[in-house]
């Protein structure tokens, strides 16, 4: 009770100030969809991301010093893709760590019963409960060339909202069980056509990494879903339609009314 009494507290007092005018700049600039939006989608996207900026732990990585405008960015790119849900899908993640680039993470693999130390590297981690690990320069591209069908935080924090459940599967809590049993039919649909798209090296609107497993298929669908609606509803209409009925946003109808 008192936590929820100081948590209540604590977004009034963030809520009390106006929102920054160059924060609608940087908005503006970095996510254009959001000029689709209706004045009271916008109020509460402007308002969940005041309080996300604030109440995240922000570090950068490998010398990077985080900016008012890397904080900007990616809130508003995280709390745009949960408009349509209920609650806080994101309290669980504390912190977002910010390197320049690509970085290097260490693996250990197995061959014939020996270890192998490598590396490989990355643009971005989600961890369960933990962190959200971001490469400034792709998300940086990403909000600067719009319609390529990738888009870095939309991705990993796909992944947190597919850990909801504490299971990272590519379904996220589902309300019902009828709802649950048409996300297994066209995810699991759609996740093989990919599959041999993949295989035999055909083009395709979504990523071919979606095919590694069912939780990177549902973190790149919703990349495209949020970047290529019109595109997404035009080859893939039940995967599309899946997608709007979960997220409880029409991005797509969104640019066919304007």
């Amino acid at each position: 009770m008192l936590l929820s009494w100081l948590r209540r507290r604590r977004r009034e007092k963030i809520l009390s100030a106006p929102f920054p005018a160059h924060w609608q700049t940087i908005v503006s600039q970095r996510l254009p969809q959001a000029r689709y939006l209706t004045a009271q989608e916008r109020n509460r996207w402007y308002d969940e991301l005041r309080i996300f900026v604030a109440q995240k732990n922000w570090e950068g990585c490998a010398g990077l010093a985080v900016t008012e405008e890397m904080k900007v960015t990616i809130a508003a790119l995280a709390c745009y893709m949960v408009l349509g849900l209920e609650g806080e899908p994101f309290a669980g993640v504390l912190s977002i760590l910010i390197y320049p680039s690509a970085y290097l993470v260490p693996e250990e693999r197995w061959h014939e019963g020996w270890s192998i130390q490598t590396q490989s590297g990355r643009w971005g981690e989600s961890w369960y409960r933990g962190p959200v690990i971001l490469a400034w320069d792709e998300v940086d591209h990403n909000t600067l060339h719009p319609g390529e069908g990738h888009n870095l935080v939309w991705h990993e924090f796909a992944h947190q909202i597919d850990m909801l459940d504490r299971s990272t599967n590519g379904t996220p809590p589902l309300e019902d069980p009828r709802q649950r049993v048409r996300w297994h039919d066209v995810m699991t649909e759609e996740f093989r056509r990919l599959r041999d798209d993949a295989r035999s090296g055909r083009d395709t609107i979504l990523d071919s990494y979606g095919a590694e497993n069912e939780a990177e298929f549902f973190a790149v669908v919703s990349e495209c879903f949020f970047d290529r609606p019109l595109e997404l509803r035009g080859e893939h209409p039940q995967l599309y339609s899946l997608l709007a009925d979960y997220y409880r946003q029409d991005p797509a109808a969104r640019r066919d009314r304007a």
